[in-house]
C-alpha cells in the first residue's frame, strides 16, 4: 500500500527485484517459502498500482489483491518461519530430541492462528463483494468479516508472531520492524493522511535478503549451517 500509482509500482518493481536475489541466494529448500515473501509482497504492490489506475472498485484486480492480503500472508508466514526454524536446527518434521518433540508448542501456535485465521478470511472473500476506494492518497478496502477483532487478533498472532516467536535473531528484528510498520501505517490509514505500507515492505524484502546471505554464509565467510541442500 502506497500513496499512488507510481508509488506502488515503483516500490513493486525494486521489492520485487530484491525477491529475485533472495531466491537466487537461497541453499535450503526449508528456507524458500520464507524466501519467496519478497516477491508476493512485490507482487501485491504492483497489484495495487493498477487498483489506482482503474480507480479502486470490485472486480478481479481487487480479489487479488485481498487474497495475498488477507488468507494467503497469515498462512505462508508461519510456516514458512516454521520450516526455516526447522531447517536452522536441523531437524526434519517428527523427529524427537531427548522425547521432546523439536518443535516447541509455542512455535505451533502461528501456525494454528494462521490456518483458522485463514480460513474465515477465505470463507469471508468467497461468499462477500471485496471493495476498494481511492481515498486521497490511500486506498480503503471493504469486506464483511464475521467477528473482526478476533480474526484480526489471529492475523497479527499468525503473521508478527511467528516471526517475533523464531529462533533466528534476524526474524525477530523483521518481526519487531514488521509490528512498528503496522502501528504507524494504520495510525496514518486510519487518518486517510497517506499509506506507507510500502516502505515498510522494502524494508521487510531487504531483511529477507540479508537474513538469506547470513544463513548461506554470503559475504561473511561463514559456512552454511544447513544439512538439506536445495536440489
Amino acid at each position: 500500500m502506497c500513496w499512488s500509482a507510481t508509488a506502488n509500482l515503483v516500490a513493486g518493481a525494486g521489492i520485487c527485484a530484491v525477491g529475485v536475489a533472495t531466491l537466487a541466494g537461497v541453499r535450503h529448500r526449508g528456507d524458500l517459502p520464507l524466501a519467496a515473501l519478497p516477491l508476493l509482497l512485490g507482487a501485491h504492490q504492483i497489484v495495487e498500482s493498477f487498483l489506482w489506475r482503474h480507480g479502486g472498485g470490485s472486480g478481479p484486480l481487487t480479489l487479488a489483491w485481498a487474497v495475498i492480503a488477507l488468507p494467503l500472508l497469515p498462512l505462508w508466514i508461519p510456516l514458512g518461519v516454521l520450516l526455516a526454524d526447522r531447517a536452522g536446527t536441523g531437524l526434519r518434521p517428527g523427529r524427537t530430541t531427548g522425547g521432546i518433540t523439536a518443535v516447541p508448542v509455542l512455535r505451533v501456535v502461528p501456525v494454528s492462528a494462521g490456518c483458522a485465521t485463514a480460513a474465515v478470511l477465505a470463507y469471508s472473500l468467497a461468499t462477500a463483494t471485496v471493495t476498494a476506494e481511492v481515498r486521497g492518497r490511500t486506498i480503503g478496502y471493504a469486506v464483511d468479516v464475521p467477528l473482526l477483532p478476533l480474526v484480526l487478533a489471529g492475523y497479527f498472532l499468525a503473521t508478527l508472531g511467528a516471526l517475533l516467536l523464531s529462533t533466528d535473531r534476524l526474524l525477530r528484528l523483521l518481526g519487531a520492524v514488521m509490528a512498528a510498520g503496522a502501528v504507524v501505517c494504520g495510525t496514518l490509514w486510519r487518518t486517510e493522511f497517506i499509506s506507507t505500507w510500502c516502505a515498510f515492505a522494502a524494508v521487510a524484502s531487504v531483511l529477507m535478503l540479508l537474513w538469506v546471505w547470513r544463513r548461506t554464509g554470503t559475504g561473511a565467510g561463514r559456512r552454511p549451517r544447513h544439512p538439506h541442500p536445495v536440489a
